[in-house]
C-alpha cells in the first residue's frame, strides 16, 4: 500500500540552540544563568554533581508536580547548557531519558562555593561518557532507591524524612581504602516515636557471585572498629529468589567475623511485595541475625529494634566524615530533599 510519505522539511528541523563550551564557562554567561534559575534547579543541578546521573522518572517523582511540567522545565536546562540528556538504546520499547550535569552547571556550582572549575574534577566527557559505562544501571538502580525515599518524603502522609544520602564517589573519598558501599543514607522517623536510622546500601543486580558480596563484610568491620560506629548495612537484591542464597554467603561471613555485632545485616528483594511501587520504608526487610534468626519483615524505621546496641546517629561524634578523618570534600553534601516552590518566576 503507498502511503503518503512524510515531506521533506519536516525531516529538516533544527536542533535546540545551545552556547558553545567557550561560551558557557565564560564569566558573563554564568552571571547571566544565574538570573534565570530557580532554587530547585541549583538543586537539580547539585544532585547531578552528586550522584551523576537521573533519569526523567527520578527527577519527577523527587521534586516536579508532573510529567509535563518537568519535561518543559529540563527542556530549557539543557538549552542553558545546566544539564546535558542522552537516551540509551534498549531492545523493547523506549529508555526514559537520562541527565548529567553539564559544563554551564558546573561553573555555576563552582562560582557558588568559591572554587574554580578544576576544583570539582570536573570533564565534560567524564559526565556523559556515563552512557556507554557498564556500570549505568547499577548508578540508575542505586539512585532510584533514594529516589523512592525521597518521594516518601514528600508525600503528605509520611512520618519521616530522607535527610542525608551521600554517593559511591562521596563515600570512596572518605572510606574508600577500606570499604566502597553503593551509598550512604539517614532516616529520621517523626511519629509514634522519634528516631532516627543510618545505614550503607549495597544495591545488587545479580552482578556477581553471592560469597564475593559475603566478603565485603569484613571490610565494614574493619571500618566499624576504625571509627568506633557501628553502621548498619541494608542489602537490597532483584529477587526474592536471589535473595535466598545472598542470605546464606552473608550468614557464612557474618559467622566468620571476630564480633558479628560490628556490621548488622538485613536484606530485601525487589518483587517481596507487589503493587507498593518498591517502597523501601514498607515492612520488607529482614534481620540477619545467626544467633537468633527470625523471619519477620521490619519497616526501615524499626530496624534500629533489631540492633539496640547502635548509637544514635546525628551527634558529631558518630558523623561519618569527621570520624574517618577525610578531609572537606569540593562541595558540601547537600540537603536530598528539594526546596518549596519559588517566590518569583526566573527570567527567560
Amino acid at each position: 500500500m503507498i502511503t503518503n510519505p512524510t515531506p521533506q522539511r519536516s525531516l529538516r528541523g533544527h536542533q535546540p540552540q545551545r552556547p558553545s563550551h567557550r561560551t558557557a564557562i565564560s564569566s558573563g554567561y554564568v552571571a547571566q544563568l544565574a538570573t534565570r534559575l530557580t532554587e530547585r534547579d541549583r538543586w537539580l543541578a547539585r544532585m547531578l554533581y552528586e550522584h551523576r546521573v537521573l533519569t526523567t522518572h527520578q527527577i519527577v517523582e523527587m521534586a516536579w508536580p508532573s510529567v509535563r511540567a518537568a519535561n518543559l522545565r529540563l527542556l530549557r536546562l539543557y538549552r542553558w547548557r545546566l544539564i546535558d540528556r542522552f537516551q540509551p538504546f534498549v531492545t523493547y520499547g523506549t529508555a526514559p531519558m537520562h541527565y548529567v550535569l553539564d559544563i554551564a552547571g558546573a561553573s555555576m556550582l563552582a562560582r557558588e562555593d568559591g572554587l574554580e572549575l578544576r576544583d570539582l574534577n570536573y570533564r565534560h566527557d567524564r559526565a556523559t561518557g556515563i552512557a556507554y559505562s557498564l556500570h549505568l544501571a547499577h548508578t540508575v538502580g542505586t539512585n532510584g532507591f533514594f529516589s523512592a525515599l525521597i518521594t516518601r518524603s514528600r508525600h503528605p502522609d509520611t512520618t519521616g524524612q530522607l535527610t542525608a544520602w551521600w554517593s559511591e564517589t562521596r563515600c570512596a573519598r572518605h572510606f574508600g581504602d577500606i570499604v566502597r558501599p553503593d551509598a550512604y543514607g539517614l532516616w529520621h522517623e517523626h511519629s509514634p516515636t522519634p528516631c532516627a536510622f543510618e545505614w550503607f546500601l549495597e544495591f545488587d543486580f545479580d552482578t556477581e557471585r553471592p560469597d564475593r558480596l559475603g566478603r565485603k563484610l569484613a571490610g565494614y568491620a574493619k571500618l566499624a572498629a576504625t571509627t568506633g560506629i557501628t553502621t548498619p548495612v541494608l542489602v537490597w537484591v532483584p529477587t526474592a529468589r536471589r535473595e535466598a542464597p545472598v542470605r546464606r554467603a552473608l550468614t557464612a561471613a557474618s559467622a566468620n567475623l571476630d564480633d558479628p555485632t560490628l556490621v548488622p545485616v538485613a536484606t530485601s528483594s525487589a518483587d517481596f511485595l507487589d503493587g507498593q511501587d518498591n517502597d523501601p520504608v514498607a515492612a520488607r526487610w529482614q534481620p540477619l541475625d545467626v544467633r537468633q534468626p527470625s523471619t519477620r519483615r521490619l519497616r526501615l524505621a524499626e530496624l534500629n529494634r533489631a540492633w539496640p546496641y547502635l548509637s544514635p546517629p546525628g551527634n558529631p561524634s558518630n558523623d561519618p566524615a569527621q570520624a574517618s578523618g577525610a578531609v572537606a570534600s569540593d562541595l558540601l553534601p547537600l540537603s536530598p530533599l528539594p526546596p518549596g516552590p519559588s517566590d518569583r518566576r526566573p527570567q527567560r
